[in-house]
């Protein structure tokens, strides 16, 4: 783009070329089939890993609340409006 300075009037300019549509539509949903693989496989790894870690976190936080509750005895649970009726 060319721009006259003293103007500010748009001299020239040239559109951006686009690239071209998917000629080979077989292979580019190929493409796409593996690149699916993959984050199916990554996400799956994810998933197995955290339910792998999954019980040793349950328990941790479960020794927290009782360590917590065991400090605080003298707090009550909450009640809800429900447990009122």
């Amino acid at each position: 783009m060319k721009v006259d300075a003293e103007t500010g009037a748009v001299l020239s300019h040239k559109t951006v070329e686009k690239p071209p549509p998917i000629e080979d539509l077989a292979a580019a949903v190929a493409n796409l089939q593996k690149g699916e693989a993959a984050r199916r496989e990554d996400i799956f790894q994810k998933s197995f890993a955290e339910q792998k870690t999954r019980q040793t976190v349950l328990d941790r936080k479960f020794e927290e609340l009782l360590k917590d509750a065991k400090a605080n005895p003298d707090t009550r649970p909450f009640k809800r409006d429900i447990d009122l009726d």
